[in-house]
């Protein structure tokens, strides 16, 4: 079992950045792809990036892709998430996610173990 937490969701105005970490601990973090997605109300969730076990393969979403970084630092068990330009349309609750064999998927259900989810609410 890998338990997840996220941290770092809040308020802020368009064009605003937050900065999102989710801790794992339970198994080795190295041995997992880790991702990010996220979930407004009424829609589906929906895939943001994610990043393979070395932090050197990185994929975006393309309505992120240049705004949002992700990394990770396996010394600390622990994935991120920068948001930069924040557009009221990032508002959601964002979700970290840990994927046990392969990488680079953008399906919500290859995703093996789920954080509670942290809000993040940008305001025009």
């Amino acid at each position: 079992q890998v338990q997840l937490v996220e941290s770092g969701g809040g308020l802020v105005q368009a064009g605003g950045s937050l900065r999102l970490s989710c801790a794992a601990s339970g198994r080795t973090f190295s041995n997992y792809a880790m991702g990010w997605f996220r979930q407004a109300p009424g829609k589906e969730r929906e895939f943001v990036a994610t990043i393979n076990r070395s932090g050197g393969g990185t994929v975006y979403a393309d309505s992120v892709k240049g705004r949002f970084i992700i990394s990770r630092d396996n010394a600390k068990n622990t994935v991120y998430l920068q948001m930069n330009s924040l557009k009221p349309e990032d508002t959601a609750v964002y979700y970290c996610a840990a994927q046990s064999t392969g990488w680079g998927t953008k399906r919500y259900d290859a995703y093996d173990y789920w954080g509670q989810g942290t809000q993040v609410t940008v305001s025009s």
